[in-house]
């Protein structure tokens, strides 16, 4: 059990801030998981795309958003402020929207990811490295997970807004994501009326880049140990795109494949703010353990499945295993680097966990393309297994 800290309460009230973090990325992730949701099946079905190619475009996007992170996260150490950042990232995304449904090949699709992911890899740093200034020690944890969890109520309300619209719209995937550009302005709205900053001193007097050796043996061991069992949980955790995918080679209709998104973010949300509450009080590693054992049990599932029931369960079981690591992940991240410096930390985390998942998705791709789905599921059990060893080093590592 980690004692809680001297005069702190694991009662003290979230702060309004990361309510307000929380709002602007329920509507955000709403409108991108409409999208996300359709466009597997958009590119393979109307694009003609194969499945190298989802990955391709997946990873460079993922990867590209992650990489960027560390850029953002630096200036905004630099610059002591966190929200024009935000600002600017979630505004590009929102711009980002209306490409997809103006799409007629895969190469403006990619065109369009890029951008989207650019703004978020250019929000991604400060937002978590705001919520790290805010967050009481004590509840650093709940305060992680809340803000993911109703990031990932969006994630459930765009599929479900998706499944409406196709039924409505009698399948008609362009004009259905026409209705992702509105959601993304009303989360620009919110950043400019209702997000505020604590403004930090600036690390340096004029900016550098931000991979700087001096900057890096700052840091921790055990944060290093955080980044290498984040890169090698990023090769096991491909795009959600395969998930999609695989729905539908069960027999899973084009109407009704968003539901596959429903299922993963409805787990993901109900399990994300009770584990990082639970992470306030024991060891934040186990929990990463027991998100990796989840991961490894989708794996199976998906490879093994016969039958949309069978397929479902996977997905939901990827669901939780997203819930028990990505928050457990930014906390510890926050925990094990300084102050001034949280932002370069999550933006250095995150340039190698991108690099990783553009790795990760090209491989799927591949395999799913000249070996099967199965073959692309095992692998990610592989992946998984082996962060599940680093798991223990990571708990051994101490300052």
């Amino acid at each position: 059990m980690k004692p809680l800290s001297p005069g702190a309460t694991p009662t003290l009230p979230i702060p309004r801030v990361i309510w307000a973090l929380g709002l602007v990325s329920l509507f955000m992730d709403l409108s991108s998981e409409l999208v996300h949701s359709l466009l597997p099946v958009f590119l393979v079905g109307t694009l003609g795309a194969s499945a190298l190619t989802v990955g391709l475009i997946e990873g460079v996007a993922e990867a590209t958003a992650l990489i960027v992170k560390i850029f953002s996260g630096a200036i905004s150490d630099f610059i002591g402020k966190r929200k024009g950042l935000l600002l600017l990232g979630y505004g590009l995304a929102a711009l980002s929207k209306p490409l997809f449904p103006l799409a007629t090949s895969a190469a403006t699709v990619f065109v369009a990811r890029f951008l989207d992911r650019i703004g978020k890899g250019i929000r991604g740093a400060p937002r978590d490295a705001l919520i790290a200034d805010v967050a009481p020690l004590a509840i650093r944890g709940a305060c992680f997970g809340l803000r993911q969890s109703m990031d990932t109520v969006g994630a459930v309300l765009g599929p479900l807004l998706a499944i409406v619209l196709m039924l409505v719209l009698g399948g008609n995937i362009s004009l259905v994501l026409w209705f992702a550009v509105l959601p993304a302005l009303v989360a620009v709205g919110l950043i400019v009326t209702s997000v505020t900053e604590v403004t930090q001193d600036p690390v340096v007097h004029r900016f550098r880049s931000p991979i700087r050796w001096h900057v890096l043996r700052r840091f921790s061991k055990r944060f290093w140990w955080v980044v290498t069992v984040g890169a090698v949980f990023t090769l096991a955790r491909f795009s959600e795109a395969f998930l999609i995918l695989c729905a539908q080679q069960l027999g899973l209709s084009m109407t009704w494949v968003p539901s596959v998104m429903v299922v993963m973010s409805l787990f993901y949300a109900l399990s994300a703010y009770p584990v990082g509450k639970w992470s306030d009080r024991i060891e934040r590693s186990w929990l990463l353990a027991a998100g990796l054992v989840l991961l490894v049990a989708a794996d199976l599932v998906l490879a093994q499945a016969a039958s949309i029931a069978w397929g479902m369960l996977g997905v939901a079981l990827w669901g939780l295993h997203m819930g028990f690591s990505q928050g457990i992940l930014a906390a510890l991240v926050a925990d094990t680097t300084p102050a001034e410096l949280k932002g370069t930390a999550f933006g250095v985390f995150n340039l190698v966990s991108g690099l990783c998942m553009l790795l990760a998705s090209v491989i799927a791709g591949w395999l799913w393309q000249y070996h099967g789905s199965a073959v692309t599921f095992h692998a990610g059990a592989v992946f998984s297994a082996m962060a599940l060893l680093l798991i223990r080093k990571l708990s051994a590592s101490r300052e």
